[in-house]
């Protein structure tokens, strides 16, 4: 059977044009209560055998609220974004509006000085591809969108640049099923997912 590692985007902790590079703030006001809105959806995912989260505190807590008790990975981290840490897109565009277009022009790019878009994706991916597949364990993970948008385009084998029209909301989740360099994208309702663990 092949493995299934469903991944739930952690609650907000800011507004989204508020959103900072690699920023570890705690969940906020409005992302607790989104937490406890969509718990009754969430909770039934805590039955996977393995439970996991990005090491940010807003994964943790998020995970922890639902009841998963993840296990914080270092490869579920987001991008190194340099010298550009604790910068919205919007500072790091003021301050070097000719390094952000290169960055966002070429996955390979680090003008920041920190982990380019194409190994941010081959990180998580290499995460994906050595989760245990003993007879369909089933995987839940909490990770900022940022991950599971890097997990999607190296699941789908998909070309770097499509990480960039990638929306992944707060408490959404997302279904990858197979093994290690084969994957496939899962659609399903979350009533029909919660009965399927």
């Amino acid at each position: 059977m092949p493995l299934r590692v469903t991944f739930v985007a952690a609650a907000r902790s800011a507004p989204l044009l508020a959103e900072r590079f690699d920023d570890d703030r705690p969940l906020d006001p409005a992302g607790w209560d989104e937490v406890w809105r969509a718990a009754g959806e969430l909770v039934p995912l805590a039955a996977a055998e393995l439970r996991y989260c990005s090491p940010t505190r807003r994964s943790r807590a998020t995970g922890d609220a639902l009841g998963y008790a993840p296990l914080a990975q270092l490869a579920l981290r987001e991008c190194d974004m340099g010298c550009w840490r604790g910068l919205t897109l919007g500072e790091a565009m003021a301050r070097e509006p000719a390094a952000v277009d290169a960055w966002l022009a070429d996955p390979r790019a680090t003008p920041h000085g920190g982990e380019s878009l194409l190994a941010f994706i081959s990180r998580v991916g290499g995460w994906l591809d050595t989760r245990p597949a003993d007879d369909g364990a089933r995987v839940v993970a909490v990770a900022e969108p940022s991950v599971i948008r890097a997990a999607l385009v190296y699941a789908l084998k998909a070309p770097p640049a499509s990480y960039w029209n990638l929306d992944i909301r707060p408490l959404s989740t997302t279904t990858l099923t197979g093994r290690g360099g084969r994957w496939s994208l899962r659609f399903e309702n979350p009533a029909v997912q919660a009965t399927r663990l």
